[in-house]
């Protein structure tokens, strides 16, 4: 396989894993590296490997996991990183083809910013809509399920790279369809329309009531 696709298919992996959470990336990132469990490529992205730097991105990935447990900071905490998490996925994807030639350079950044700004805001539909629920068990599981999510995407980047696109893919596709149910749900949960959750739809209901009537005639 071209290595030039290899190394595209990592550049947008690590977007996708910083649309999601760009501190607990760089922290996991960081750490896995300097532990020697993946071996970054030559260049900038080395830097994650500082202790310095995977101090940081773990102290602001523990505030981030705190502020998100909590009804409308969360909120507010998704919607100010619309300006940091797109930026900074086109940004971590130059850093990884920096090795590359200039093509695969523009595109992994075209590209990693534009997988980085979807991977964000079908992220920040979601969480806005857990965030109307009154208790922090909801979002303290989304949490979760996204850790786990980026701990083995961090490790399948760098060893399977197009198995981990592949992947990352297919969970942006689920988690924009996770969304529009979601918030159709809420939204007939506020317009009072109950019954929707309590009774059968109609065309479920209409043939029993034909054979109930065929019986009786």
């Amino acid at each position: 396989m071209p290595t030039s696709l290899i190394t595209l298919a990592e550049s947008l992996g690590l977007a996708y894993l910083s649309g999601v959470s760009l501190y607990a990336t760089v922290a996991l990132l960081g750490f896995a590296s300097h532990a020697g469990w993946i071996t970054l490529p030559q260049g900038p992205l080395t830097g994650l490997e500082n202790p310095f730097v995977i101090a940081i991105a773990t102290t602001l990935a523990v505030i981030e996991f705190i502020a998100t447990l909590i009804p409308g900071v969360a909120t507010l905490w998704e919607s100010v990183h619309t300006f940091i998490r797109p930026p900074a996925a086109a940004v971590l994807a130059v850093a990884t083809a920096w090795h590359g030639d200039p093509s695969l350079i523009l595109a992994a950044g075209l590209l990693g910013g534009g997988l980085g700004l979807a991977t964000h805001v079908t992220r920040l539909g979601l969480r806005v809509a857990v965030d109307t629920s009154p208790e922090p068990v909801t979002n303290g599981l989304l949490n979760i399920a996204e850790l786990s999510v980026l701990a083995t995407l961090s490790y399948l980047v760098w060893r399977h790279p197009i198995v981990a696109l592949v992947i990352a893919l297919a969970l942006l596709v689920l988690t924009a369809m996770l969304v529009r149910v979601v918030w159709r749900a809420l939204s007939n949960l506020f317009k009072g329309n109950w019954g929707i959750f309590l009774r059968p739809r109609e065309e479920e209901v209409r043939p029993y009531r034909s054979r109930l009537t065929t019986k009786k005639q």
